[in-house]
C-alpha cells in the first residue's frame, strides 16, 4: 500500500499546482485601456532644450521613446516624415507627407525603448523658412499582416536658418 499512497501524494501535488496555475491564469490583471506611446528627446535623450533653429540640409541628432502599453508584444516602427504645420498628422490620419527613415523594434508590454536618430532638415517647400520634423507611430497588425497608424505622433518646428548662422 506504500505504492498506493506515493501516488496518490503525487496525484495531489499535480493537482494543487494545476489549480494554482490556473488560478494565476485566470485572476490575471486585464489591459483595461491597452494604448502606445510616443516621446521626442533631445540629443541627451531629455525632455526639454530641444534645437529652435537649423541650417537647411544639415542633421538633427533626438532621441526617440516608445512605450507599449497593449497587453501584448507590438512590432513597431517609428516614421520620419518632413513637413509644415499644415501636414502635421491627427489622432486618425498620417501626416500626407513622403516617409524619409523609419526605426523599427519589438516591444512587450509595460516596456519602453529609448534610442537616438540623426535626421536629414530641408525646407519642406520651396522657399520655407521652417519645418516640421515628424514622427508618428505605427505597429504591425497580425491579424491584416500590414501596418496601422496608432494616431499617436511627435513633432519639432525648427526655424531654417543659413549654414553660415546655425
Amino acid at each position: 500500500m506504500i505504492l498506493d499512497e506515493e501516488v496518490l501524494a503525487v496525484v495531489l501535488a499535480v493537482t494543487v499546482v494545476a489549480s494554482v496555475l490556473g488560478a494565476a491564469l485566470i485572476l490575471r490583471p486585464e489591459v483595461v485601456e491597452p494604448f502606445t506611446a510616443i516621446a521626442l528627446l533631445n540629443e541627451e535623450c531629455k525632455m526639454g532644450d530641444y534645437p529652435r533653429h537649423a541650417a537647411e540640409g544639415s542633421n538633427l541628432t533626438l532621441c526617440i521613446y516608445v512605450y507599449n502599453h497593449m497587453g501584448k508584444p507590438v512590432y513597431y516602427m517609428v516614421v520620419y516624415k518632413l513637413g509644415s504645420a499644415e501636414t502635421l498628422p491627427t489622432n486618425t490620419t498620417p501626416s500626407p507627407q513622403k516617409p524619409l527613415a523609419s526605426w523599427r523594434g519589438v516591444l512587450g508590454h509595460g516596456e519602453n525603448a529609448t534610442f537616438l536618430v540623426e535626421v536629414p532638415v530641408r525646407a519642406p517647400s520651396p522657399g520655407a523658412v521652417n519645418a516640421t520634423l515628424i514622427f508618428e507611430l505605427w505597429i504591425y497588425d497580425t491579424s491584416t499582416s500590414s501596418w496601422s497608424y496608432t494616431g499617436r505622433w511627435a513633432h519639432l518646428h525648427v526655424q531654417l536658418v543659413s549654414a553660415q548662422r546655425a
